[in-house]
C-alpha cells in the first residue's frame, strides 16, 4: 500500500472458522480472561459459568468465601457439571447424569458405590481446576497449564494507556457496584469490536451524543491515541450523561486532575475500561463464532449512589447509544468481510496506526509456536 494509508488484515480472518478456532486456542484458552464480577458470586454457592476460547468455565465461591475455576466437565463420562448460566448450590455441584458429587473447592465428595472404589482418589478426580485472580472486582481466569504473567498480560494495558498503574487506584473500581448490566448479541467477530473501540475517525459520523460531551472526538483523534491523555469534556457539559446534565459527584479518591476527563483503555484480547469522573464503564466480550460476539456491559458507581437507588439512566443512556451505534456499524461490516472487495482487505489512515498494531499483535498470536 503506498502513501500515507496503512493495509489491515485481509477479510478471510474475520470469516474463517479455522482462524476462528486457532484464535480460542491460541489467544482466549492462553491469555488472562475478565469471567465474571466478584460480587456477583456474593455468597458459598454461588456460582456462574462462562464461555472461555472453547471451554465452558465454572466460577464459584466456596465456604472460605474463596472464588474458584474449573473447567465445567464431570470427571466421570465428560456431562457438563452446570447447565444453567447462574444459580446457587447449598453445599456442592452434582453431575445430572451419574450423581458424581464435587464439594465447592472441587474435591470429589461422593457418587454411587464409591466407598466400594476405595482406589478412586478424590482430589485427583475432582473437577479440573483452572488459574484465577481478582483485580479490579472482576474474576480472570487463564486455561494454560502454565499462566503468562498477569502483569505482563494484563497491567501493562493500564500503565501503556495512563502512564503508570497507580493512575487507575483513584478510581477504586473494585470497590464500585454494577449500577446497571446491559448484555449485547452482536453479529460481528470480536476483532471489529476491538478495532471500532480503539479509533474515534467514526465518532463524529456515527455518535453525535459522545461527540457532543467530547468535542475533540468530532476530530478523529481516539482516547487511547496518547498516553495519558484524557478527553476533556465541553466547557457547557456538566456531567457524562446522554443530555451533558449533571452526573454524581466525582469518585471520592479520584484525583484533582483527572476531573472532566474521559479515558479509555483496551486490555486485549476483550475487555474495554472506560473511565469518567463519576463511575466506570466495563466491557467483556465473549467471542463465540466468527461472527458471533456477547459483549457484556457494566456501569459501576459508587456504592452509595447503588444502595440508595438514585437514577443512573442518563449516564447509562449515553454509553448504551454509543454500544448501539458501534455494535451497529460491526454489524455493517461483517458480511462485506466475506466479499471479494474486500479479499485482500481496507485501509487504516493514521490516526488509525494502533489498529496496524492490534493487527501486528494478532497474526504474532497466531503464528506463535509455543
Amino acid at each position: 500500500m503506498t502513501g500515507s494509508l496503512i493495509s489491515t488484515l485481509e477479510g478471510r480472518y474475520y470469516t474463517d472458522t479455522a482462524i476462528f478456532a486457532r484464535e480460542q486456542e491460541r489467544i482466549f484458552e492462553r491469555m488472562w480472561f475478565c469471567a465474571v464480577r466478584s460480587d456477583d458470586l456474593a455468597k458459598p454457592g454461588d456460582f456462574r459459568t462462562v464461555q472461555v476460547g472453547r471451554e465452558s468455565v465454572l466460577v464459584a465461591r466456596d465456604r472460605t468465601g474463596a472464588l474458584n475455576a474449573f473447567l465445567n466437565v464431570c470427571r466421570h463420562r465428560g456431562a457438563r457439571i452446570c447447565v444453567d448460566e447462574a444459580g446457587s448450590v447449598k453445599r456442592a455441584f452434582q453431575c445430572p447424569y451419574h450423581a458424581w458429587t464435587y464439594a465447592l473447592d472441587g474435591k470429589l465428595v461422593a457418587a454411587p458405590n464409591l466407598t466400594s472404589m476405595p482406589d478412586v482418589d478424590r482430589v485427583e478426580y475432582g473437577l479440573t481446576k483452572v488459574h484465577l485472580r481478582e483485580w479490579l472486582g472482576y474474576a480472570w481466569v487463564n486455561l494454560a497449564d502454565d499462566p503468562p504473567s498477569f502483569e505482563d498480560d494484563v497491567l501493562s494495558a493500564v500503565t501503556e494507556r495512563l502512564g503508570s498503574l497507580d493512575a487507575i487506584d483513584g478510581y477504586e473500581i473494585d470497590r464500585l457496584s454494577v449500577g446497571r448490566r446491559i448484555v449485547y448479541d452482536v453479529k460481528a467477530n470480536w476483532k471489529l469490536i476491538i478495532e471500532n473501540f480503539m479509533e474515534c475517525y467514526h465518532c463524529a459520523t456515527i455518535h453525535p451524543e459522545l461527540t457532543e460531551v467530547l468535542p475533540e472526538f468530532a476530530d478523529g483523534y481516539a482516547a487511547q491515541y496518547y498516553v495519558g491523555h484524557g478527553a476533556e469534556f465541553g466547557d457547557e457539559i456538566k456531567g457524562f450523561t446522554v443530555d451533558g446534565g449533571e452526573g454524581f459527584g466525582k469518585l471520592s479518591s479520584l484525583e484533582e486532575e483527572r476531573d472532566r476527563k474521559y479515558y479509555a483503555i483496551t486490555v486485549k484480547p476483550q475487555v474495554f475500561i472506560n473511565l469518567v469522573p463519576d463511575h466506570v464503564i466495563l466491557h467483556r466480550m465473549y467471542p463465540l463464532a466468527a461472527d458471533r460476539t456477547v459483549v457484556e456491559c457494566d456501569w459501576l458507581y459508587a456504592r452509595d449512589v447503588v444502595d440508595t437507588g438514585r437514577d443512573v439512566s442518563r449516564s447509562v443512556e449515553l454509553f448504551h447509544r454509543v454500544n448501539e451505534q458501534d455494535f451497529e456499524a460491526c454489524e455493517r461490516c461483517q458480511p462485506a468481510m466475506a466479499s471479494r472487495a474486500y479479499a485482500q482487505g481496507g485501509v487504516l489512515v493514521p490516526s488509525e496506526h494502533h489498529i496496524g498494531e492490534f493487527h501486528a499483535w494478532l497474526v504474532g498470536k497466531l503464528e506463535s509456536a509455543d
